[in-house]
């Protein structure tokens, strides 16, 4: 073994410039351009450390990164820039140590080499053969971020918190955990926390014995049980009710449980991935959230960007979706046109991932051509009428200020005030305590500006 780092990438460029980063650090430096000539010069010595391409002519960088694991060589670094999840596990699976997306930041992949290099350590995950397809795309770098640590979570046993807002694809974060994990060949068991009413949510988890309950006709497994030697991915666990959060936690605590009005002891060996749209941690503060149920749950935390956070992946996921749309329900393929992609990509969509995909399956449908143009994307529901106004208070503002006019701020703040008010109670007919809760107001609150208002308009 030598201290030399090792690089392995057919692209000459990319070559070229990390190991002039390399060597710029002061570490030395051997290039390859294929896998046959890395195993030809493994012949006569070792290196430090090997930085490969996944995705090289002839043989894959995974082949080769299989075999090293295989005769104890290492450690070894992957970059790709395919950025997939099934890519990026894949790799963690074979040994790697670390995993670099192209392109990447110099400074970045010299600190990953160092870091590496320190620890003088490859991962212990088993090697598996198998590479999942992942309904999760991405090609922005906080996908990217979120793809690297699927990869490198997945082969453990460890409780993953997902976080994000509705609609990001939590879920769809869980299954890839799932699926590549040692656990794929067994159940994996989702339940939605929030949409089973209180009284009844104990029973889906750990199941009843008959006569239990009122109706309790027969013994029902439950989730756990179902899952037993999978994955049980709990969504919006922070609705979950505080005595159940008790019950949960013993259960985590002690990999064992009680079936409802049962008395024989089950023992459980479930991977759990929680998700949730709220602050745990706010939660938490406010005494709605256990505070070592959080800490069980959240051993690794994976947070999922909003759509607005990764608007360069919009144009990617809307020609899929479009594609996907098409496929299932037996339509032509259609296509958006570049401005369509580029209006898309304009768009906020609070409703994330869903919400694209949604308008991806009405296009599919309705949209009159093959090529999608920007009419047909209709009126953004995140932009249309909050555009209007706000472009309505611009000309008033830039207007008012041309005009010398005095007051402006304070004037507009109590238009929006009346507005708002007025409108609330229109919508609940009046009721002063149902608009102030619409609006997120206390009730007070709604009556004392209610009260400004109608004086100042006298």
């Amino acid at each position: 073994m030598n201290d030399e780092i090792w690089i392995a990438d057919d692209d000459r460029g990319v070559r070229f410039v990390l190991a002039a980063a390399l060597r710029d650090a002061g570490l030395a430096v051997r290039e390859f351009d294929t896998v046959d000539a890395v195993r030809a010069a493994l012949r006569k010595s070792r290196p430090a450390l090997l930085v490969t391409d996944v995705r090289m002519p002839g043989e894959s960088g995974l082949t080769l990164l299989e075999e090293l694991k295989a005769q104890g060589i290492g450690p070894v670094i992957v970059m790709s820039a395919f950025t997939d999840v099934a890519t990026t596990a894949a790799a963690y699976r074979a040994g790697a140590a670390d995993y670099l997306a192209k392109p990447f930041d110099l400074d970045q992949a010299v600190a990953t080499v160092r870091r590496v290099l320190a620890d003088g350590a490859q991962s212990a995950a088993p090697a598996q053969s198998t590479v999942a397809t992942h309904a999760l795309l991405g090609e922005s770098a906080p996908m990217r971020e979120v793809f690297r640590l699927i990869g490198r979570v997945a082969a453990s046993d460890l409780n993953v918190l997902v976080t994000g807002e509705t609609g990001t694809g939590k879920e769809l974060v869980a299954r890839a955990l799932h699926e590549e994990s040692a656990r794929r060949d067994r159940a994996f068991v989702a339940l939605n926390t929030a949409a089973i009413p209180s009284e009844l949510l104990e029973s889906e988890l750990f199941g009843h014995e008959a006569g239990a309950f009122t109706g309790a006709q027969r013994r029902v497994t439950g989730r756990f049980e179902q899952a037993e030697g999978g994955t049980l991915f709990l969504d919006e666990i922070g609705d979950m009710p505080l005595a159940l959060q008790t019950r949960l936690l013993r259960v985590l605590a002690g990999g064992e449980f009680y079936r409802v009005g049962g008395r024989e002891l089950i023992r459980c060996n479930v991977r759990i991935v929680a998700a949730t749209h709220q602050d745990l941690d706010a939660r938490v503060a406010s005494g709605q959230f256990r505070a070592d149920l959080k800490h069980r749950l959240d051993v690794v935390r994976i947070a999922l960007p909003a759509l607005r956070e990764r608007r360069a992946d919009i144009p990617l996921l809307g020609q899929h979706f479009l594609a996907a749309a098409a496929q299932e329900l037996k339509l032509p393929p259609k296509r958006f046109a570049r401005a369509t992609l580029k209006a898309l990509a304009q768009r906020d969509f609070p409703g994330n991932v869903r919400e694209l995909e949604n308008l991806c399956r009405r296009l599919a449908v309705i949209a009159p051509g093959a090529e999608i143009l920007p009419a047909d994307l209709g009126a953004s529901p995140s932009s249309g009428v909050a555009g209007d106004w706000s472009d309505a208070l611009r000309t008033w503002a830039e207007q008012a200020l041309a005009d010398g006019e005095a007051d402006i701020h304070v004037r507009a703040r109590e238009a929006l005030d009346r507005v708002l008010l007025e409108a609330a109670l229109a919508a609940h007919g009046g009721h002063r305590q149902n608009a102030a809760a619409a609006l997120g107001v206390g009730r007070n609150t709604l009556t004392r500006k209610l009260g400004a208002s109608r004086q100042r308009r006298r």
